[in-house]
């Protein structure tokens, strides 16, 4: 098994998500994820399809996170780990299924209407 290569996607932010057989190391977009999430909960939330199938500490993760902010690139790391560790055994499919880390989340962000101050927030309305 020579590194493989998955995408992650969720609101606007993209994952190019590149593993690696080794000892734990996860640098994203080129530096260590404690740097770059200095959010705890964010570097889990990214980090969880491993822990759920306690394989961690067994690759090397190099990803490259572009668009959204960090908790959309958080869940689009989680996305293309969970799509690796698919691609590296088939068996984990299951496991990660039930968890909830196959499934793309298809939430994005309403688009702003005329007339209205936000996509459902109005002006305020006033009878005289």
């Amino acid at each position: 098994m020579n590194n493989i290569t998955a995408t992650g996607r969720r609101k606007t932010a993209v994952a190019q998500v590149r593993m690696l057989p080794g000892t734990g190391k996860v640098l994203v977009n080129k530096s260590p994820i404690e740097e770059y999430f200095p959010v705890e909960f964010n570097r889990r939330e990214a980090l969880r399809p491993l822990e759920t199938v306690s394989l961690e500490g067994k690759f090397d993760l190099h990803i490259k996170a572009t668009g959204g902010g960090k908790s959309g690139q958080a869940g689009a790391i989680r996305l293309g780990v969970a799509r690796a560790l698919v691609d590296f055994d088939g068996e984990l499919r299951p496991q990660l299924r039930t968890a909830g880390f196959l499934t793309r989340d298809p939430r994005m962000v309403e688009r702003k209407k005329y007339g209205q101050k936000k996509a459902r927030k109005r002006f305020q309305f006033s009878k005289r």
